[in-house]
Parts: C-alpha cells; sequence; structure tokens
C-alpha cells in the first residue's frame, strides 16, 4: 500500500523523499513498480479512474454512495464497500457542509395555525399528494437572497421555487403559483409547512384554498416536523452554496437555478428514492 501511495503521488512528490517519509527504500518501489500488474491492481486502477470521473462530472458532489449507484447505472459492476475503500485510499470525498443557521420565518403571530396533517409521516405514494414548504436564505455582498421552495413528497422534486431580496409572502407565493401551474395537482393536497407568518397570511392561505389544498403546519419551532424539506436546503447549502462566494444577487440566482433544474431535479440522486432522480421517480408514477 504504500509503494502504491507513492505510485499515485510521484507527479506531485520526489519519490526519494516520500521513500523516506514512508519508511522504504527506493529500491523496494522501483522493484515493485516493475514487476507485472496483477489483475485486481488493474482492475482497481480502471475503476479509480472512472469513480474519479463521476466525482468530477458532479463537482465533488457525491460521496461513496451515490458514486456507486452512478456507475451501477451505468453497467459498472462494483460492490459499494470496495468504491467506498478506494475513495478513502486515494482521498476522495464529497464535499462537507459549513454549519450556520439565520431565522428566515417568524411564528410569533395572531394569524390562524393549522394542524399538523403529517406527524413526521414522510410518505407519499403518488406525486401531487403532499407537498413540503419552507424558505431559506443565500449570503451575497449585496445582502441576503431569500430562496421560496416547494418539494414533492413523492419524488423529492422541487416543483416551485422563487427568490427574492425579501420575506414578504408574495415570495413563497411566487413558488406556489409555479408550483401550481407546471404540477396541475388535484383539490385535496396536503400543503405542510412551518407556521410562519408568509404561510398563515391572508394572502397565502386564499391562494391554497382556491387550489383546494389541505393546510398542514409544523410544531411550533420544530425543524424536524419538516425534515426532507432541510434535508434539501441542507444539500443546496453544502453542494452548492458553501462552495461559492457571490458579489451580487443574480450570481446566486443563476447558480441557484441552474443546480435547481439542471442538476437537483434531473441528475442528483437521492438517498430517499432509492438513488434515483427526482425527475426518473416522477416519471416512474406516469
Amino acid at each position: 500500500m504504500r509503494f502504491r501511495f507513492i505510485e499515485d503521488r510521484r507527479a506531485d512528490y520526489p519519490v526519494m523523499i516520500m521513500c523516506d517519509v514512508l519508511g522504504v527504500s527506493p529500491a523496494g518501489y522501483y522493484a515493485w513498480r516493475s514487476r507485472p500488474e496483477s489483475q485486481r491492481s488493474a482492475a482497481n486502477r480502471e475503476l479509480i479512474d472512472d469513480i474519479r470521473r463521476v466525482h468530477r462530472d458532479t463537482n465533488g458532489r457525491y460521496g461513496s454512495p451515490r458514486v456507486h449507484a452512478e456507475l451501477r447505472a451505468h453497467g459498472r459492476g462494483a460492490s459499494r464497500g470496495r468504491i467506498e475503500r478506494l475513495m478513502r485510499r486515494h482521498g476522495i470525498r464529497a464535499i462537507m457542509a459549513k454549519p450556520r443557521r439565520v431565522r428566515t420565518t417568524d411564528s410569533r403571530h395572531d394569524l390562524p395555525i393549522a394542524p399538523d396533517l403529517l406527524e413526521r409521516n414522510f410518505i407519499a405514494t403518488a406525486p401531487n399528494q403532499i407537498w413540503l414548504a419552507d424558505i431559506t436564505y443565500v449570503e451575497t455582498e449585496q445582502g441576503w437572497l431569500y430562496l421560496a421552495t416547494l418539494m414533492d413528497l413523492y419524488s423529492r422534486k422541487i416543483v416551485g421555487w422563487a427568490m427574492a431580496d425579501h420575506l414578504r409572502a408574495e415570495l413563497p407565493m411566487a413558488a406556489l403559483a409555479m408550483a401550481i401551474a407546471t404540477q396541475r395537482p388535484g383539490a385535496g393536497l396536503i400543503h405542510h409547512s412551518d407556521r410562519g407568518v408568509q404561510y398563515a397570511s391572508t394572502d397565502y392561505r386564499k391562494m391554497m384554498q382556491s387550489a383546494g389544498f389541505r393546510a398542514s403546519m409544523s410544531r411550533k419551532a420544530d425543524r424536524y416536523d419538516n425534515a426532507p424539506m432541510e434535508s434539501f436546503f441542507h444539500t443546496l447549502k453544502t453542494e452548492l452554496v458553501h462552495q461559492q462566494h457571490y458579489e451580487t444577487r443574480e450570481e446566486a440566482r443563476r447558480d441557484i437555478f441552474a443546480y435547481i433544474e439542471g442538476f437537483y431535479n434531473r441528475k442528483r440522486r437521492h438517498s430517499a428514492i432509492g438513488y434515483i432522480s427526482p425527475i426518473e421517480m416522477e416519471l416512474k408514477a406516469a
């Protein structure tokens, strides 16, 4: 393994120095290097090339479970454990989160509160049965950019989204209008959100009532009551937002649009739906 480490990094560091640090002789390394490559070693070399390609094509967003799913989808037979070991050996890992939290909704109001119809039972058997709604934020040099989204619980697809420099009710209403126009859901859909003033506002409630939706709200200040949406925001921040520095809101807006519509909905493999993309999950129900 030490010789393999040296071989993998010989373009970056002098062989003599690596041999000295790892406590092996240069002669031993060159003797190992001159031996015929074993079948297993050759297979691992080809596999790590495929792993690096997937990792590169997803901008470092995939860890071993999703790399395994992506390779399997393209007919590449290798166990998840083997892929995990090779990724660890070669220092290939998914990009990491940078925790930070800003409050985007305010539940301190006297507006009507809907009951919690889900009670953390995050299961839907078809599209457009349950939508989850929430708002998050993105930091730019111009100030906060706020993002309102709606997720279809069945497919985990982001069916509606809107961005603005304010937190007024018009923001989530624009996301809701987009979701209704693109998905055309029937009456009886459960719309689940937190207790924020935006979702409890008269205008937002009227919009839901016009569509025949049933309102549902989380318990006060309980993130786990809307866990799938929290998971999406965590993914968005980890895989995109925290890897960038935005000078303007427009830069952030373009990036987020490309991430949601170009990657997350169409390509990203989601663990909750069997490591397929939201679009694939939606098509399965068609």
